[in-house]
């Protein structure tokens, strides 16, 4: 497994797309109802082989993701061959950078007690495997909008 398996939510979600990839991998539904019941490992490892399908997937189109604390905000924009990286770190307990509106408002109102700097680095890993680390570690979808807006600032 490269990734990890879809929680039960996100396999609700995509019910008709797990019984085609269980199709296109020769087990119909009464198969799979007996697979369950008989070898269940086999049947994980099926959810498993779906789940890796299914994130890929994702990680192919993903191109902005961002991480917010109180104290910073990390966007990066995610190429083909490298991350690139925008970063605003608050240098003031005052400042909150949790949110669009308080992000705005501290580059407004308080840019001197901010530190913001550019940077990117070349993949270490598989760029899938690279975004699926930063996931894990509590970065979120973010848009193209956000990162050209940001973009302007430095």
């Amino acid at each position: 497994m490269n990734y990890r398996i879809l929680s039960q939510e996100e396999l609700e979600l995509l019910e008709d797309d797990l019984k085609a990839f269980l199709i296109v991998n020769g087990v119909h539904s009464d198969e799979w109802a007996e697979m369950n019941k008989s070898n269940p490992v086999k049947a994980v490892e099926l959810v498993e082989l779906f789940s890796d399908t299914v994130l890929q997937k994702v990680y192919d189109q993903v191109r902005f993701i961002e991480h917010r604390s109180q104290k910073s905000c990390m966007v990066f924009h995610l190429l083909d061959d490298k991350i690139e990286l925008i970063s605003i770190n608050a240098n003031s307990d005052a400042v909150d950078l949790t949110t669009p509106d308080s992000i705005h408002e501290a580059l407004s109102t308080n840019a001197k007690s901010l530190s913001i700097f550019r940077t990117e680095k070349r993949y270490l890993k598989d760029r899938a495997a690279e975004i699926h680390e930063m996931l894990e570690q509590g970065c979120v979808n973010s848009s193209e909008a956000f990162w050209y807006q940001l973009e302007k600032v430095v």
